[in-house]
């Protein structure tokens, strides 16, 4: 797996970003999909928020926008893959181009702008997976955003709730991507207490078996009132969990002219230490109470683990998929098992937040 990916990467990478993306997506429905191992070492396995995941390595938002390609991800070795993020209505996104490979920072800038087919096509996916018995077993969630021309953000996010609910494993209120206008502005203190309380009512109203949990999913560039504000609400408002944390709108000094001005979100390699210090905080401000998705410039196992000691329960990947292919999910997985077990970790749960003890 590794040498194809090493001898076809010169080739894709002559492809426009966004164009080589699109054919991956048509390789993988077309069953063109890298397999890996049957099961995982039995130390990765963990319980968070009722699910439980044969390891806690899961595919980030943003790559699968449109729950096409569910069960090859997770042929791929991936514990979970979250899918999305999707609106009400189907919506074209940003003019092109709007993706920027930095391959010599092993990073991606992008401002996509919630380009997806909408709501109802990717609940059919959904659909019609639950009722496969074919499917592959591993977790799903739904990631939610706003249609870019809605003026009550909450109804969007109410609408996605009610459809996917009782289809997803767990749901995401995306309120942190920053090539949506204002869609940031939700993370204020006020603003996020009304979401919240709106989209749990109308989680509630689904009156279903099998509640899916709802996480909220933050920015990395928030001031410190920002980040307790947003701790306190989310402890108040009784949501499952934190994922800390989307894109960057920084530009570190290693990022390179011209494509620094170019606007969007930061991803890969340069976001690992930023993200990482607002994960460590918000584990702190909540005092380990809520679970935390650790997202953000992972690319190898120690990444991995670095998160989970610092108060990740699961993390998340993708830019590293473009930069490192599809069998990093497994040298990631080798490699986070070796450092628990070294440590003396019987689990990931019992790794988790190991820095702050």
């Amino acid at each position: 797996m590794t040498d194809l990916f090493s001898l076809s990467r010169p080739v894709v990478f002559l492809l426009d970003p966004e164009q080589a993306h699109g054919l991956t997506i048509r390789a993988l429905r077309a069953g063109v999909v890298p397999m890996g191992r049957n099961s995982d070492d039995p130390v990765l396995r963990t319980r968070v928020c009722g699910l439980d995941f044969a390891n806690p390595i899961g595919m980030a938002a943003g790559f699968d926008k449109n729950a096409e390609v569910l069960d090859p991800m997770l042929r791929m070795g991936f514990g979970f893959v979250e899918a999305g993020s999707v609106t009400p209505r189907p919506q074209p996104g940003n003019p092109r181009p709007r993706l920027f490979r930095l391959v010599e920072q092993e990073a991606v800038i992008n401002r996509m702008g919630f380009n997806n087919e909408g709501l109802e096509p990717f609940a059919a996916r959904l659909a019609a997976r639950r009722a496969d018995p074919r499917r592959r077993p591993g977790i799903v969630g739904a990631n939610l955003g706003k249609n870019k021309d809605t003026v009550e953000a909450a109804d969007d996010y109410v609408l996605g709730v009610r459809r996917l609910a009782p289809l997803a494993d767990y749901l995401v209120v995306n309120v942190s991507s920053p090539n949506t206008p204002g869609l940031r502005a939700l993370q204020g203190r006020d603003p996020l207490r009304t979401l919240l309380g709106r989209v749990l009512d109308a989680r509630g109203e689904c009156r279903l078996e099998r509640v899916p949990p709802l996480f909220l999913k933050i920015a990395p560039d928030l001031t410190d009132e920002d980040k307790a504000d947003i701790a306190a609400v989310a402890l108040e408002s009784g949501i499952d969990g934190l994922i800390v944390s989307n894109t960057t709108i920084t530009r570190p000094p290693e990022i390179p002219e011209p494509v620094r001005n170019e606007a969007g979100g930061l991803s890969g390699r340069p976001l690992f230490g930023p993200s990482t210090a607002v994960l460590k905080e918000m584990y702190a401000l909540t005092g380990g109470r809520l679970p935390l998705v650790g997202v953000g410039g992972v690319s190898s196992g120690a990444d991995a683990y670095a998160k989970i000691r610092a108060g990740a329960s699961l993390v998340q990947f993708y830019s590293a998929l473009v930069y490192g292919g599809p069998g990093l999910v497994q040298r990631m997985k080798t490699e986070l098992a070796g450092l628990l077990r070294r440590d003396g970790f019987a689990s990931v749960a019992e790794a988790v937040g190991a820095d702050h003890r």
